[in-house]
């Protein structure tokens, strides 16, 4: 799969996610049924064209209301994702993840190449699922990542309040929505001279969805049996993999070009539809 049919990939699944675009017209956010499934990548509930929910979104509402049922409902469906995704749904399906994309075309004199910080930098996510989507909310009564940094849901009420309709919400905005904005900019710049900069050290979506790497069904693999550890697919990858296919690995494919021994390649969901049996 070559770089620009992942882009088609990656453009429409932003439409699917956000096919109200009636919502940008009259500033009113879709409440249709739709509303109640969880989109795979992140995209925020209040977006004026979004007819998804938020996965994160949902699971620190769950937590919130201590709603068993649904939290439990929220975490299948994330599992579920995971388990035919992982995070080929960071390299394909996401759309802030296409914004990143875009962002590193821009050219600036000076790109950060990753390292050993950039790679020790790369658990803070974790850090922040579990202090800012979990305990959070169980225990300060917030979702404290989408009230603290979220810039999904910052570039969000940025679409709703730029609506006409909706200008009474400038009144409204304070301390909490400047220190959001101040976060989206700085991870804007961020992205420009280091590759998804937001993927790789904050999204704790990408840090649940990773933790599926090794089992998922859909993405990248490696063929041990052709593999000759020369490392070449490690050097061509931007992000902080240690071999392919790992937690911070998003399935990019990219590395299959680089491998002179055709040891990666892209695994697909195979049935086995024989049920012959033995008389």
């Amino acid at each position: 799969m070559g770089k620009f049919k992942r882009k088609i990939i990656q453009v429409c699944s932003a439409l699917l996610y956000n096919a109200y675009l009636k919502g940008f017209i009259t500033g009113r956010i879709y409440r249709g049924d739709l509303k109640f499934i969880c989109a795979p990548g992140l995209n925020c509930y209040s977006c004026p064209a979004a007819v998804t929910a938020c996965p994160l979104g949902a699971l620190q509402n769950a937590l919130l209301s201590l709603n068993y049922h649904i939290g439990w409902y929220i975490l299948g469906i994330i599992a579920l994702y995971g388990v035919i995704f992982g995070r080929f749904i960071c390299g394909w399906l996401c759309p802030f993840g296409l914004i990143q994309d875009l962002l590193y075309k821009i050219k600036s004199g000076f790109k950060i190449k990753k390292s050993k910080f950039t790679r020790w930098l790369a658990y803070l996510k974790y850090f922040i699922l579990i202090y800012l989507v979990i305990i959070t909310p169980l225990y300060y009564a917030a979702p404290g990542f989408c009230k603290y940094i979220c810039p999904v849901g910052t570039l969000s009420s940025l679409a709703l309040i730029a609506n006409p309709a909706n200008h009474n919400l400038l009144n409204m905005l304070g301390f909490l929505f400047a220190n959001k904005f101040i976060i989206l900019i700085a991870l804007s710049l961020a992205c420009i001279i280091c590759y998804r900069t937001f993927c790789r050290f904050i999204c704790p979506l990408g840090a649940i969805y990773g933790l599926f790497n090794k089992i998922n069904i859909l993405g990248v693999k490696l063929d041990n049996n052709k593999c000759v550890n020369c490392n070449a697919c490690i050097k061509t990858c931007k992000l902080d993999i240690k071999h392919v296919g790992d937690r911070e690995c998003i399935h990019c494919g990219e590395c299959i070009k680089s491998c002179g021994y055709d040891a990666i390649y892209f695994r697909k969901l195979k049935l086995n539809l024989n049920f012959k049996q033995d008389i």
